[in-house]
């Protein structure tokens, strides 16, 4: 699989429709030799899920190469919060009042600012991380003078129309005035794009199906 003809391709479809945005590289599970051709080719933006994935894969080449933008899409623990903000430029899963806590005495300890997401849970499902639609509002007043908080993000239910999702997200921000949106994935990115997003998450579209 030729993972850097699978990103220009992605690349097409979303020029193709006029759509202008950043394109996170999940690669999550995947080992560096079998990301390292996307850095060469320019790709610079990675998402991974697990704090400690991340350290053993990515910690040494963060060290030599600082134009590397690593991207945390995974639900985070409190007790994690400081490896997480050593390690990652953005944030996209902040979604309670004690994780905002915990990454805020985490940058004053590491002298770091990072650049965060409000993670919305825009279906209620009782099994995903995230803020109820509802609470975002009373979180983001909470978490806006601790944190850089620039957007919103959702992960969309899985058999449910993603459109619906992505525009809650999205009156969501523009009542907030948040400009950027992470939201959208391998099998509707470029109905993101049409919704807005500014980030799109994607996975199997350029690394193929994990095993």
């Amino acid at each position: 699989m030729n993972i850097v003809q699978n990103i220009e391709n992605i690349k097409k479809q979303l020029s193709d429709n006029n759509i202008n945005l950043k394109i996170i590289a999940v690669s999550k599970t995947f080992e560096l030799f079998q990301i390292q051709p996307l850095i060469d080719h320019g790709h610079l933006i990675f998402g991974e899920n697990k704090v400690q994935e991340t350290k053993f894969k990515w910690a040494k080449l963060l060290e030599r190469n600082n134009d590397l933008e690593i991207h945390l899409i995974g639900g985070l623990q409190t007790n994690k919060a400081k490896d997480a903000v050593q390690l990652f430029k953005f944030i996209h899963s902040v979604d309670r009042k004690k994780l905002v806590d915990a990454l805020k005495i985490a940058e004053e300890r590491l002298n770091f600012k990072r650049k965060y997401f409000l993670q919305v849970n825009t279906g209620q499902e009782l099994q995903k991380f995230g803020v109820a639609p509802e609470e975002v509002e009373n979180l983001f007043k909470y978490a806006k003078s601790k944190l850089n908080i620039i957007g919103l993000m959702c992960i969309p239910p899985k058999n449910e129309d993603s459109k619906v999702h992505f525009k809650i997200l999205s009156n969501l921000a523009k009542k907030l005035k948040l400009s950027e949106l992470s939201m959208g994935m391998s099998h509707d990115f470029v109905e993101a794009g049409l919704s807005g997003a500014t980030y799109v998450r994607i996975g199997s579209k350029i690394f193929g199906e994990r095993s």
